[in-house]
């Protein structure tokens, strides 16, 4: 078998045969990774005879040279249409604002530069297309917050309030932006809020989520928007008040206890809603055809999902239900649909309420003094068995997983079980998944951090079942989605943060700092291999700055070494290594040490003692050039667990951890008030050393 025709396959699949790791060195992809990896991409290449057939099958597409639906540019700058249409060609352009202008391609082909950014239409030769035109950067944060922006982040499923029913919701979220506004706080970093399996509440991981185009109705709080009378009436026709109460003082989120006391209030508060006489009816109906076809069929998939269950009564993957359900555009899903109308509304009404939830703490962060308020988080795929998957088929790779090859944060790789982008699905189409879904971000927030954002030049993939060396990396239209993200952003004047923790390709961190899109920097990860942590004029101007992550001890767990403790608890190392690990860290708090003394002067106490510590890390990463600081409220509390701990499931209570007081007081605490008021104070101090 060929390897030299088996690699021309792979790069013309858009698959990269050699990279460099996370550690500088170069890696090659080996022949039968790439055969399945291919196979997974619907090329198959397991013979000499298959791989001549998928490389006809990709010179064919790529033989035809067929006008794509959307073309992005740049603000300012012509737009080569060489490969598609003859020089001098005639065209008509209908800007977005409705405006038309006449003209003709140049002798190369180009079309003269457009400088309104936005979606235009253009006509020419009897075809027509969206130009996509973007702005040359994102707003900055210095645009929209002023210089020396800070804020902190949160779990929602975290926050606490009285009668919650054991997890966080929309009202908490208001709660708690009024909160840390109060201190100073320009903006609120949120965890995913992204659709979930309704009929499924075993997942409950926010990056894996049913849909990246809506959100997880058990984050609402009904209360605020159909008033605290009708919940009432609920609670007790649910007969759930013992019930509630008893999930509220639960130190642990039970998942599928509070998942069922939620729906049953939800459709009980339906029910009623559904009589009529409604005041809110309008809005809910207005709400329901704004979200056109794509909340329609959501709101079909969670319905078929409820309904089409397996022979033992478990929810199913939708390739597993019969075959007339599995296209959302079939005969049987509009009869479906129609039988089943009222089950439909249900999810849509859902869908009202916590999308009305989101926009109220929007409001009341920015009413409350943010500049900037809540900051969406995008996770980096969807699971293939849910909404987004099934409703945008085309615009799927349904065959392959996404996750990472071993690097700094995990050396044994991770395989995130979660489905991505179809690189040539997208162009198809438009790149009307990949707009949709921004939009649906950025809809309620004032910034949006994505996840993974080396996503967007290309992600790490391997066939469903395949461990985390078994893949290969698969390149994206990078420029492209980076025009559409900064168009969206524009239109939106949100800040864009890019999480680029890990293996990060040469060029990208270039390219997002040119369009003023963010980079992570996480202070525990700003050192080298002997411990020397990074003073503060090697930190970037280009990224945000911030103590830790979700998926990272706390600066109290990293300091007690209880992160070394977990990974032996778990299986992820081994006890007999503990020892050069607790070596390593001592290392690494002598450098921290050494940096805070030296950059974090007047901080009073003991470093050693961890509450102090947190004050120091908060002053230095207060003192970095970052346009924005995010302090995770972990940090801010002192508290000793993470949230998530990656490569767990049952063995760590990840996605379960509830913060330790009420939302709208949560960062009162004088330990906490005097730790926000030190970032902030430091924050001022970079605005003044800038003005000297």
């Amino acid at each position: 078998m060929s390897d030299e025709r088996l690699n021309r396959l792979a790069k013309a699949a858009g698959l990269s045969i050699e990279w460099v790791d996370a550690d500088g060195r170069d890696q090659r992809v080996k022949p039968e990774v790439l055969r399945a990896v291919l196979g997974g991409l619907g090329l198959p290449a397991d013979s000499d005879d298959q791989i001549e057939r998928s490389l006809e099958k990709l010179d064919a597409g790529a033989g035809a040279a067929s006008v794509p639906p959307l073309l992005t540019l740049d603000q300012g700058a012509p737009l080569d249409l060489g490969q598609y249409f003859a020089p001098s060609a005639p065209y008509r352009l209908t800007l977005e604002d409705g405006s038309e202008r006449d003209g003709s391609l140049d002798s190369q082909s180009r079309l003269a530069a457009i400088d309104t950014p936005g979606y235009h239409r253009l006509s020419i030769a009897d075809q027509q297309l969206t130009l996509a035109v973007a702005p040359v950067a994102c707003p900055s944060v210095q645009d929209v917050a002023g210089p020396a922006a800070w804020g902190v982040t949160v779990q929602l499923y975290g926050l606490r309030r009285p009668g919650d029913g054991g997890l966080g919701d929309t009202q908490a979220l208001e709660a708690v932006a009024r909160n840390a506004a109060a201190h100073g706080a320009d903006a609120l970093g949120i965890s995913p809020v992204h659709a979930m399996f309704t009929g499924n509440s075993q997942q409950y991981s926010p990056y894996s989520p049913s849909s990246r185009l809506f959100y997880n109705i058990l984050h609402s709080a009904p209360g605020t928007i159909l008033g605290e009378k009708p919940l009432r009436m609920a609670i007790e026709s649910c007969g759930l008040a013992d019930e509630l109460q008893r999930l509220e003082a639960l130190e642990l989120i039970d998942w599928d206890a509070a998942s069922q006391a939620r729906q049953c209030l939800l459709r009980t508060l339906y029910e009623d809603f559904a009589t009529g006489g409604n005041a809110q009816q309008a809005d809910f109906d207005s709400f329901r055809e704004a979200g056109g076809e794509a909340l329609e069929n959501h709101c079909r998939f969670e319905a078929l999902h409820a309904a089409l269950l397996s022979p033992e009564g478990f929810p199913q993957h939708w390739r597993e239900w019969p075959e007339q359900y599995r296209t959302p555009q079939s005969p049987a899903v509009e009869q479906f649909a129609q039988e089943n109308a009222a089950e439909v509304s249900y999810y849509a009404f859902c869908q009202w309420l916590i999308a009305r939830g989101l926009e109220r703490a929007q409001i009341a962060a920015c009413s409350a003094g943010m500049k900037i308020g809540l900051i969406s988080d995008l996770a980096v795929g969807a699971d293939g068995g849910g909404s987004q998957a099934w409703s945008r088929q085309d615009e799927v790779l349904a065959a392959l997983s996404v996750g990472a090859p071993p690097d700094i944060i995990n050396r044994q790789g991770q395989s995130w079980g979660i489905s991505a982008f179809s690189p040539w699905g997208l162009k198809a189409h438009g790149y009307r998944a990949f707009i949709e879904m921004v939009r649906a971000n950025l809809a309620h927030a004032g910034g949006i951090r994505i996840d993974h954002v080396m996503g967007l030049m290309r992600l790490w993939v391997m066939p469903a079942g395949a461990g985390p060396t078994e893949g290969a990396y698969l390149n994206y239209p990078f420029d492209d989605l980076l025009r559409l993200l900064t168009l969206e952003a524009w239109r939106r004047n949100a800040v864009v943060l890019g999480e680029d923790l890990g293996t990060v390709p040469e060029g990208l961190r270039d390219k997002l700092a040119a369009r003023k899109l963010l980079g992570i920097r996480v202070l525990f990860f700003e050192r080298d291999h002997n411990g020397t942590f990074k003073p503060l004029d090697e930190w970037p101007d280009s990224a945000i700055a911030t103590s830790t992550t979700h998926d990272l001890p706390t600066i109290e767990g990293w300091w007690k070494a209880h992160d070394v403790d977990w990974r032996i608890q778990v299986g992820q190392n081994r006890e007999d290594e503990r020892p050069a690990q607790l070596e390593e860290r001592e290392r690494e708090r002598a450098g921290l040490l050494r940096l805070l003394r030296e950059y974090a002067p007047g901080v009073e106490g003991d470093l050693t003692d961890p509450d102090v510590l947190a004050d120091a890390c908060a002053v230095f990463i207060g003192r970095t050039p970052a346009p924005l600081v995010l302090f995770p409220v972990e940090d801010a509390l002192g508290l000793l667990e993470q949230p998530n701990m990656p490569g767990t499931t049952d063995t760590h209570p990840n996605w379960r951890r509830r913060y330790p007081g009420d939302s709208a007081t949560l960062l009162d605490d004088p330990a906490c008030s005097h730790r926000l008021e030190l970032l902030s104070s430091a924050r001022k101090q970079v605005i003044g050393s800038k003005h000297r």
